[in-house]
């Protein structure tokens, strides 16, 4: 197998839609409730901590296995293939075209299985962050920021995987901030929400945070 072809696999395990497949087996679109986003966060809140914490790990699971798996599948240990099956499973998952491309997550949960393949200390500080903030403040928005740029300056400091990896983090956290532009918008204001709270109905006017 060539090693571009596990680029477009990597993309298709990225669009399996968990959350939205989760929210169905409940009898909920959740497009239609809390966020109105197929992200982890929408289901804790929307479905309860029990089903969001699966989707979480699913979404994790949908970054980490392509990295981890399939360089051995295509047999290529080149950096710059994982870190593109990394990179093709985060975009399925933002843009799933299980789902026509729209209604995916802000990427957060299945960036965080990437870079825990291709990263895990650089990761398990980035994800202790995430934990410390959302337990201080309650946003998990804030936490979400945060842990974006834990990551890029543990992998700078460790200096794993060079410059490639560095630069990967680095655009990836840039797309963590662009993708929650509403949630600083909201957080500026005081008017974010947090942590705990179950959606309704979703509406263009009253996203409430997050999705993984």
């Amino acid at each position: 197998m060539f090693p571009a072809m596990g680029i477009i696999i990597a993309y298709l395990v990225g669009s399996i839609p968990s959350a939205f497949l989760a929210g169905k087996a409940k009898g909920v679109d959740l497009r239609t409730v809390g966020s109105g986003n197929l992200g982890a966060t929408n289901v804790f809140r929307t479905l309860g901590w029990k089903i969001g914490l699966t989707v979480y790990i699913a979404d994790c699971l949908k970054g980490f296995l392509p990295v981890a798996l399939l360089p051995g599948v295509v047999g290529t240990t080149d950096i710059g293939w994982r870190i593109a099956y990394g990179v093709a499973a985060i975009a399925g998952h933002v843009k799933p075209i299980f789902l026509l491309g729209k209604g995916g997550g802000k990427g957060v949960a299945t960036a965080s299985g990437v870079f825990l393949a291709l990263a895990p200390m650089a990761m398990l500080f980035s994800m202790l962050s995430f934990a410390a903030v959302v337990a201080a403040s309650g946003f998990v928005s804030l936490g979400s920021l945060v842990s974006a740029v834990v990551l890029v300056c543990a992998v700078a400091m460790r200096g794993t995987g060079g410059t490639p990896l560095l630069t990967t983090v680095s655009l990836v956290a840039l797309f963590v901030f662009w993708t929650h532009r509403a949630n600083i918008e909201r957080l500026r204001a005081g008017t974010e929400h947090r942590f705990g709270k179950r959606g309704k109905t979703a509406t263009s006017g009253s996203s409430q945070g997050p999705t993984a």
